[in-house]
């Protein structure tokens, strides 16, 4: 099969990659991840995918986004945590606006996972409408348990209203299981598997192609999750009351370090258990 020509190519700045997109078939976007080496949603590959999406949206016919991966073992690695951290306004200036885009964007999403989405790049798949993901390679993970991370609102929202079982939720983020593609479809976390031409199978099957011509698309889509844009729309993602929270948690903890201090004060002694 010939090289499909690119619609256009938008560079990633400081990973010598880019975003290209292409037409695999009439009015299918695909637009392809390659920012060496695992697809980080760093600052520059943010506005280089929001504005592959604004391009879509106001220079080509309405029809179907996919996202995808030029790199095999990767759909996203997630966020450079770290430098997300040092990098003012990252969540609610850079990521959180690029997933409310994706979230209601006015025409159908699908997000073709080829390799492993981990943490946030798993959240960025979750906030496509569909999901399609390679049978044989990738896992899907939510780790942020392994690595001391906390999970702000919006993240753990999507999930909560997308995903059809809360024993899977539950799994998910209390374990960090990660789970292999057959898994995944079996959970509900994906819609199919496959490559590309199983998509394009799926997307002619379920006329995805005319579903955004009527304008009211992303405006369904903006009801239909409104808990999690609330939370994606809030100045801070709602990090302020998840700082409260984290207060409350701490007087609380205070309080019970001290019932069992003086419990052990008043026990001295004395001896507990069943008697040998």
């Amino acid at each position: 099969m010939a090289p499909i020509p690119p619609l256009f190519k938008i560079p990633v700045s400081g990973s010598n990659g880019n975003l290209i997109a292409t037409q695999p078939s009439a009015r299918i976007y695909l637009i392809t991840f390659n920012s060496p080496p695992d697809n980080r949603l760093t600052p520059t590959f943010l506005s280089a995918f929001m504005l592959a999406l604004d391009i879509l949206e106001y220079r080509f016919p309405k029809g179907v986004v996919v996202t995808t991966s030029a790199i095999p073992k990767f759909y996203s690695n997630g966020l450079d945590f770290e430098n997300a951290l040092k990098t003012k306004g990252f969540f609610e200036r850079m990521l959180y606006p690029l997933w409310r885009r994706l979230l209601t964007y006015p025409m159908p999403t699908i997000a073709l996972i080829n390799g492993h989405a981990f943490a946030g790049g798993f959240m960025t798949a979750m906030m496509h409408d569909y999901r399609f993901m390679n049978p044989h390679h990738g896992f899907l993970c939510l780790n942020e348990l392994d690595f001391g991370a906390p999970l702000q609102p919006p993240m753990v929202s999507i999930f909560r209203q997308k995903l059809p079982n809360p024993n899977t939720y539950r799994t998910m983020i209390l374990e960090s299981k990660r789970f292999t593609a057959l898994e995944a479809l079996k959970e509900g976390i994906v819609d199919g598997l496959g490559a590309l031409d199983e998509l394009l199978s799926f997307i002619e099957e379920t006329k995805l192609v005319k579903k955004g011509h009527s304008g009211i698309y992303g405006i369904l889509k903006e009801e239909m999750w409104g808990e999690t844009i609330r939370y994606l729309d809030l100045k801070d993602g709602g990090a302020r009351a998840r700082k409260e929270k984290d207060e409350e948690r701490k007087t609380l903890e205070r309080e019970q370090r001290r019932r069992v201090d003086e419990w052990e004060k008043e026990s001295v002694g004395k001896r507990f258990g069943p008697k040998l």
